[in-house]
């Protein structure tokens, strides 16, 4: 059933009542003293420790008149039967990005509003993927490790004409939260810019400084392509064996997104063969097997799914979350609102 919601520059009388549900791990990064004095001071704010479980008994007695839940990575899921539990409860402000683990279709049906830090948590995305780009462009890596192998400036090749950033195109793989991001870091760069969306015209690329292209165009004309798409039943497998033939020599795949968007195993052999070149922040499995050749493979640079928030970075999603408890117990509407129809969209 729909719930009430409070004019909008309604002040409430009387302090929200609101509760934190997340993993220990989590929210030992997140909420740090100053932070849990700020949303008491917004709040009536359930001791700690957060939940983890949200059937237990503890549990029912918290829920019985939160209105407000505050959650992170780990939060268990929240439906039905939770909500049973939960009578009075009428928001959620999510501490990271995606809530598709535990914001489901019963949320929605009660009409409780949803809040999440997604757009805070795309900005380190979009710079470890900036990084990347530049990097990959300018064969660091590859330079790098050929450089410490030689242990001697004389054996030094410069690189050619292919490598540097000037003139070199970058194709974007989805205008998602991050990949608008990626554009926008890109700007100030001498390099051109690709975009393929299905759901972004010609003229709205045109508008985010960048040019429209099949995805096949894409992979063709790229010096480095940057996976920006969530995993979608659609999207799963979307970068085929098919599109990888189809990059050029020495160009780059990233991927930050989700592992399964791209087939693993013919990245695998392209890599193996040394035709082209990753950098992975996310594969499938997640981990990957300790027997898997691409540890050992010269053409790729893995990483354990560090670009999003890490460390100081945190905080930034700490502060978009108290900005968020802040609107919402003085009566406004959320400024990063989640939209029932827009939620199975954040990777």
């Amino acid at each position: 059933m729909p719930t009430a919601h409070l004019p909008t520059g309604h002040r409430m009388a009387t302090r929200p009542r609101a509760a934190l549900a997340m993993a220990p791990d989590a929210a030992d990064g997140i909420l740090d003293a100053g932070s849990l004095a700020a949303l008491a001071e917004l709040t009536e704010l359930a001791p700690l420790p957060a939940l983890t479980d949200l059937t237990t008994a503890r549990a029912r007695r918290v829920l019985a008149d939160t209105e407000l839940l505050i959650t992170g990575w780990g939060c268990p899921s929240i439906d039905e039967r939770v909500l049973a539990i939960a009578p009075r409860l009428r928001a959620i402000v999510h501490t990271a990005g995606s809530v598709r683990g535990h914001v489901g279709s019963a949320c929605w049906e009660r009409g409780i509003e949803v809040s999440s830090a997604a757009t805070a948590n795309a900005l380190p995305v979009a710079e470890y993927t900036l990084a990347m780009i530049l990097l990959a462009n300018k064969g660091v890596l590859e330079s790098a490790r050929d450089y410490r192998a030689a242990r001697a400036r004389e054996h030094w090749q410069y690189a050619g004409p292919g490598q540097g950033n000037y003139r070199r195109t970058v194709g974007v793989l989805s205008a998602s939260l991050i990949g608008r991001r990626v554009i926008e870091l890109l700007r100030p760069y001498d390099l051109e810019v690709l975009l393929y969306d299905p759901y972004v015209s010609g003229n709205e690329a045109a508008a985010l400084g960048v040019r429209a292209t099949g995805l096949a165009e894409l992979f063709a004309l790229s010096d480095v392509v940057s996976v920006h798409t969530p995993l979608l039943a659609e999207t799963r497998g979307l970068v085929s064996r098919e599109l990888l033939a189809a990059l050029r020599q020495d160009a780059t795949l990233i991927n930050t997104a989700r592992g399964a968007v791209v087939d693993q195993d013919a990245l695998t052999e392209a890599l193996l063969a040394g035709r082209i070149r990753a950098v992975l922040d996310v594969t499938d499995p997640e981990v990957l097997p300790p027997d898997h050749p691409l540890w050992t493979c010269d053409n790729v640079l893995l990483t354990p799914h560090i670009a999003g928030s890490q460390g100081a970075e945190l905080r930034r999603l700490t502060d978009l979350a108290i900005s968020e408890v802040r609107r919402w117990a003085r009566g406004d509407t959320f400024a990063h609102r989640i939209a029932p129809d827009r939620a199975t969209f954040l990777a």
